[in-house]
Parts: C-alpha cells; sequence; structure tokens
C-alpha cells in the first residue's frame, strides 16, 4: 500500500509543469515574505490567512492537475453552468459589499455556520472558462454563423450580467477581456468585433449616466489622479510615492512607511508595497515571474490545438493578463482603481485560491493533451 501511494504521489507530481510551478512558488513566496515584513501593519491575520491560503492553493493545483479535464467537463458541464448561474444569483440576493468598502457591490458571500466570507465571482471564473471553453470548441467550424455566435452570447452574456446586476464592474471587465480573447482565438470574423465596437461607442453615453456617482469619479480620477489628490486620487498619487520611495533595491523587508497609508496596501496596491520594500528590482522579479508564465501557459495552449484545452489555457492567460495590467496600472496611478488582485501576490483568500486553481487547469491540460505521447 505504501508503495502504491508512493508511486501514485510519483506520477502525481510528475503531471506538474515545472515552469508554472516554479513561477507560482516565487510569487507567493514574494507575496509572503511582503506580508510578513508589513505584519506590524497589516496584522498576523492576514500572514496566517495568505500562508494557509497558500498552502491550500498548492494541494488544490496538485488535485486539479491530476484530474482529466475530458472527463470532468464531459460530465460537469451543465452542472458547472448550472452552478454559475446559482451562485451569483444568491449572491446578488444574500451578498454583501464586505468589510470597510464603500462600494455598493453585492460581491461577498458569508458560508452559513462557517462565517467565512468568500466571492463567488473568482471561482465562477474557473466554471466559466471550462463551460464556455467547450461551447466554443463544440461550434468553433461554424462560430461566424449568426445563431452560433448568438447562443455564445447568451452563454455569457448570463453570468457577466449577474455580476453586472451585482455592481462589481471591475470583475465583469475581466470576464469581458476573457469572453472577447477566447472568441478571437476561436476564429470570430474581426467584422463582428468592428460592429461590437461601435456599438459600444454608441452606447457608452447612456451608460455612464447608468454608473452610480463614486463609480464615475473613481473612472475620471483614475486616469488622472490629480484631478482630486485630496480624496479619490490621494491613493494612487500615494502608491506612485511609494514606487518612488522604493528606488532601485527599496528600503528594506521592515522598512519603508508610506505604505502603510495606502488604504489597500495588501491588496489592490501590494505591488506599491512590493516596490517600496525590495525596490525595482523588486518588482521587476514579480512581472518577470508573471510574463513567464503567461508565456508558458500559450506555449502549452498551442500543444493542444486539436482540443478544446488550447480555449483553457487561452481563457486562464486572458484572465491574469487583464488583472496584471489593470493592477499595475492603478499603482502606476494611469488607470481607475477598480478593485483587481495582482495575481499570486495580493492578500485574499478567495482570490488567491482561485487563481491557484485556474492554473490548475493549465497543469492538467498539459498532462492530459491530446496525443501527450505522440509529442513526447
Amino acid at each position: 500500500m505504501l508503495k502504491n501511494l508512493k508511486a501514485n504521489l510519483s506520477l502525481g507530481i510528475r503531471r506538474v509543469d515545472p515552469v508554472l510551478l516554479i513561477c507560482t512558488l516565487v510569487l507567493l513566496g514574494i507575496s509572503l515574505l511582503t506580508i510578513w515584513g508589513a505584519v506590524d501593519n497589516f496584522g498576523m491575520s492576514k500572514l496566517r490567512m495568505q500562508l494557509a491560503m497558500g498552502i491550500l492553493g498548492i494541494f488544490a493545483t496538485l488535485v486539479v492537475a491530476n484530474l482529466d479535464y475530458h472527463i470532468i467537463l464531459d460530465r460537469l458541464f451543465w452542472f458547472m453552468l448550472i452552478f454559475s448561474a446559482a451562485i451569483l444569483a444568491v449572491t446578488l440576493v444574500l451578498g454583501s459589499t464586505g468589510a470597510a468598502m464603500e462600494t455598493t457591490n453585492k460581491s461577498w458571500l458569508t458560508i452559513p455556520g462557517i462565517g467565512i466570507d468568500i466571492q463567488p465571482s473568482e471561482f465562477v471564473k474557473i466554471t466559466f472558462i471550462c463551460t464556455f471553453s467547450k461551447h466554443l470548441w463544440t461550434v468553433h467550424d461554424r462560430i461566424n454563423r449568426p445563431k452560433t455566435l448568438l447562443f455564445l452570447l447568451l452563454h455569457a452574456g448570463l453570468i457577466v450580467g449577474l455580476i453586472l446586476l451585482s455592481g462589481d464592474l471591475g470583475v465583469a471587465l475581466v470576464y469581458m477581456a476573457l469572453l472577447l480573447v477566447m472568441m478571437f482565438c476561436a476564429g470570430l470574423h474581426l467584422w463582428y468585433f468592428g460592429g461590437a465596437l461601435a456599438a459600444v461607442a454608441f452606447v457608452l453615453p447612456f451608460l455612464w449616466d447608468y454608473l452610480e456617482t463614486y463609480q464615475q469619479d473613481r473612472i475620471l480620477v483614475g486616469f488622472s489622479p490629480e484631478l482630486d489628490p485630496l480624496y479619490r486620487g490621494w491613493q494612487p498619487l500615494l502608491s506612485r510615492q511609494c514606487i518612488e520611495n522604493g528606488g532601485l533595491f527599496g528600503v528594506g523587508l521592515f522598512g519603508g512607511g508610506d505604505y502603510e497609508q495606502l488604504a489597500a496596501s495588501h491588496t489592490d496596491f501590494i505591488l506599491a508595497t512590493v516596490a517600496e520594500k525590495f525596490g525595482f528590482v523588486g518588482v521587476l522579479l514579480v512581472l518577470a515571474a508573471l510574463a513567464v508564465m503567461i508565456v508558458r501557459i500559450l506555449q502549452i495552449a498551442r500543444l493542444c490545438r486539436r482540443d478544446y484545452g488550447m480555449y483553457l489555457c487561452v481563457g486562464v492567460a486572458a484572465v491574469m493578463v487583464a488583472q496584471i495590467l489593470e493592477n499595475v496600472g492603478m499603482c502606476l496611478g494611469i488607470l481607475p482603481v477598480i478593485g483587481l488582485t495582482l495575481p499570486f501576490v495580493s492578500c485574499g483568500g478567495s482570490s488567491l485560491l482561485a487563481t491557484f486553481m485556474l492554473v490548475g487547469i493549465v497543469h492538467s491540460v498539459a498532462a492530459h493533451r491530446p496525443g501527450l505521447r505522440a509529442d513526447g
């Protein structure tokens, strides 16, 4: 029995892509080190939570990597789709804004009996990418037919619409980004994208009036924080100050002080905290690890062009790129602050665990892709 257990464990580890695993561990290590260096400001509970979610995330990655994504999706497609819509609908009715937030978003759900708050939209990214990938593969040879496109948009609109109704514009934009990238990779004609762009330009003025006042202010000040330097622009400007204060090598693990004034220095502005403590070198290491991870995911996607595993990988890459670009833009004060975390680095239980599981899907694709033996 012990021999079988060791054999299964050895096989399970071999199914994990080493490049992705190393990048993940480097990013998690930087995250834990940063939180430890700022524990007097963040609190020990943040460090414990990040460590616990990191360990749980690594375990989840190993589990997901050893599951054959073909079997899971073939058997659980409809369950995943119904679960996605149901959990978002429940959150819309019973959800809350989370602690100390100025928004009216209903993005958080408390698990009964445990009292733990989770953000369901983070986990729905997993099920949505899975179901939409399967849907795309089923219709990819006729994707440019209006009827086919209509059903794809209904599929996506059900999920994105529920998120928009909750008021979480930032997360909804991530879903829209992954939707566009996946459909482009599936061969959707550029004329459709042009038509969609024209429609957005037409609807944008009406959509602007629909937004809450705080959302309008966050967008305007997000692109130019100098418009309101004493209130809404204060955090992005302070984030810039943290980055400048860090210089090339930073002020040290337990040094710095500007980050302590940032309201979300452990989540939205974690990169500013890293920059102040470890300088440009620390930020470069974070971005390099993320870049290598994205490139590796796309390499795995290229190996799965004969299968919907390609769409799974592309969807994961799109989510990560969207969040990275927006988070870095927020920290530099050139994009609106819309509450998106930096993958594997920001403190946040739901976000961290969901990201581990997303990358676990890529591990699964790499381990179970068609023609694996033939590829060597």
